[in-house]
């Protein structure tokens, strides 16, 4: 059925953890800040009895196999069934997969998390059948069906997706040998994850004041950040060295990755990987064209920002080395996670007391596992794929600002899981991704205005100006630099051209020089930076999702600004003037989050005030990087 078994699980945050010297085991913290999975299963005994009671249940599935046309009440048994064995499937997943998160070094947890994958495997091809069966239905009687069996109404959306899909279903044998292939076909991300995490031969490297370190992805994260740049410079080489140095053995994992794509779209009659790609969820391909059509004709204001960068650094050439480095270097910001808490819930007050609430009561509850340990996973996430249990986030926290804007990305995912599965029925409750990253967005635009409203003195400001037109650079513009690069991977492998880590690294370079004015003496790019792309672990996990980072942005600058303005509208008339009257776009973007799936993203968008089938909402966000350089630059001219 698609990729409906997979949707929802686990939106990852752009965020990469940088291990402090010194970091304390797990089970050394205070347990406050670890979440809890005692509300998912209370140990690992009660998951396995769980996941054999499921598997005992397969046979109801089987046993629908072949009836679904018999009446509107098997039609309705059949779809219940399958829903309620996904429903526990997940929540089994979720729970190893976090355990596993926990502490990837812990063998006992990868095994449970392993079990959990064929699991989720076993129920997708097992309920291979009921595409197929639907459609040999037909319209007419699904839609007697509907009409007969109230209980079906519930599964509307899901049946009227179905029969869109029709000319890429196949055959019942013909799915159940593509769900079947999905452990082979999802192999070279396992061998990448594998390669990167623990096997590719990482460079030492000495920095300006004797520290020695090894440039892990960790590693490389923190220091590629230096205020020294000589450092910076180095430690850039020597990673992206490294990468090119293996640049075979990626581009050959890469190149199976593209071909399990080319496979699945070629096996559903799609005219491009894209298309079939993009089809889950109705999102037409002129949308992702023109995103990358708007962002080319956009670059001038990326430009833009690199020469201010430039000015800010005091540098005679901007390099490619220097787009990590701080700009504002008087200005030190470290929190607690006391302190990141309270400046999200008060920075997300425009949405309601209702959602700033029940956000408080996660945080207090333990949905939130806080610090980096060793053997952690990286990054950050927030995961709420399990329906009858509250979403959990996994960060990295270390006390930046950064850190907070992460807390309140992936509060937003939560708060989206959380909305959805309590409005919705199970089968409408999952979200597609072109919509989940608009929540997460949303929320680091009103931290950022928060934090701007409440600066003390230029630098504080400038500090966070800079740090919300970065977050445009690399949301917007960077994340569609990769979408170009995956579009253009995949149109090779659909031309029959050879993709090697060559190929793949000089495809990468001119990208990259193109987007930041390499030509034009806006940011030097030099030759081992084309390497960079065996560094993007979201080209092996995912299938065009980065192209969703950007849309979301675009959407989310164009919503919050409405709910912002909305609010202050209310303050302004003060107490005389009905709430209620007054909230119609902070309303509109709560049914947005809280609509799951029952209607298509473009759609839900549409109802929530953006039309993402137009360029209207990337200018929109186009403006506002411009108007947050016009700040900078007046704050800049105080100082002359």
């Amino acid at each position: 059925m698609g990729n409906w078994i997979w949707a929802g699980l686990a939106f990852f945050a752009l965020a990469t953890t940088t291990l402090p010297a010194g970091a304390l085991e797990r089970g050394e913290r205070d347990p406050k800040y670890t979440w809890d999975l005692g509300d998912l299963f209370p140990s690992r005994e009660a998951w396995r009895a769980r996941k054999a009671e499921v598997q005992g249940r397969f046979k109801d599935l089987e046993a629908a196999r072949g009836h679904l046309g018999d009446s509107p009440e098997a039609l309705y048994r059949g779809l219940e069934t399958y829903m309620e064995l996904k429903k526990e499937t997940v929540r089994l997943f979720v729970y190893a997969m976090q355990l596993s998160d926990e502490d990837t070094r812990v063998a006992e947890n990868a095994a449970l998390k392993q079990e959990a994958e064929q699991l989720m495997n076993a129920l997708h091809a097992a309920g291979a059948f009921l595409d197929p069966e639907v459609l040999s239905l037909g319209k007419e009687r699904v839609a007697a069906a509907l009409a007969a069996e109230p209980r079906l109404k519930d599964y509307r959306p899901f049946l009227e997706d179905i029969l869109r899909r029709a000319a890429h279903t196949r055959s019942p044998e013909v799915e159940q040998v593509l769900a079947r292939a999905g452990d082979v076909l999802s192999n070279p991300d396992t061998v990448y994850s594998l390669y990167s995490g623990a096997e590719l031969p990482y460079p030492e490297a000495a920095l300006s004041d004797g520290t020695k370190v090894t440039l892990d992805p960790s590693a490389f994260a923190k220091y590629r950040a230096s205020s020294d740049r000589a450092d910076r410079l180095l430690v850039f080489r020597k990673f992206f060295q490294a990468h090119d140095a293996v640049k075979g053995t990626l581009g050959a994992l890469l190149y199976g990755q593209v071909m399990a794509h080319k496979y699945v779209a070629d096996a559903r009659g799609y005219g491009s990987c894209v298309e079939a790609a993009l089809d889950e969820n109705a999102i037409p391909v002129a949308v992702y064209e023109r995103l990358l059509k708007d962002v080319r004709a956009n670059l001038p204001t990326l430009h833009r920002y690199l020469r201010l960068r430039q000015r800010m650094m005091g540098l005679e050439q901007l390099r490619y080395e220097d787009l990590y480095a701080p700009t504002v270097r008087s200005v030190e910001m470290n929190f607690t996670p006391e302190e990141a808490m309270a400046l999200t819930l008060a920075a997300f007050a425009p949405l309601g007391t209702d959602y700033v609430g029940t956000l408080k009561h996660g945080y207090e509850s333990r949905w939130v596992d806080w610090f980096p340990s060793p053997g952690k996973r990286s990054g950050a996430y927030s995961e709420g794929a399990a329906y009858d249990v509250h979403p959990y986030q996994l960060l990295n926290f270390n006390g930046r600002y950064a850190d907070v804007s992460t807390l309140a990305h992936e509060s937003g995912h939560s708060m989206h899981y959380y909305l959805s599965n309590r409005s919705q029925p199970y089968a409408t409750s999952e979200h597609a991704t072109f919509v989940a990253e608009v929540a997460s967005t949303f929320n680091e635009s009103l931290l950022f205005r928060y934090m701007l409203a409440h600066a003390k003195d230029d630098d504080t400001r400038l500090f966070l100006l800079n740090a919300r037109v970065d977050a445009f650079r690399q949301t917007l513009f960077r994340q569609t630099l990769f979408a170009e690069f995956e579009l253009a991977v995949h149109r090779m492998a659909e031309r029959g051209e050879p993709i090697t880590g060559e190929s793949l690294s000089k495809l990468y370079l001119g990208l990259v020089r193109t987007y930041y004015g390499h030509d034009d003496g806006v940011c030097q790019v030099d030759d081992y930076c084309g390497a960079e792309w065996g560094y993007i672990h979201h080209f092996w996990a995912y299938n065009f999702y980065v192209y969703q980072y950007a849309t979301s942005l675009t959407a989310s600058a164009a919503l919050s600004k409405a709910v912002r303005e909305e609010e202050a509208r209310v303050r302004g008339r003060g107490s005389r003037s009905p709430r209620a009257a007054s909230a119609r776009a902070r309303d509109a973007y709560l049914k947005l989050l809280s609509s799951g799936c029952s209607k298509y993203p473009i759609a839900l968008l549409q109802d929530a005030g953006v039309d993402m089938t137009t360029s209207a909402p990337f200018d929109a966000a186009m403006a506002e990087m411009n108007e947050i350089m016009d700040q900078m630059e007046e704050i800049l001219a105080r100082r002359r």
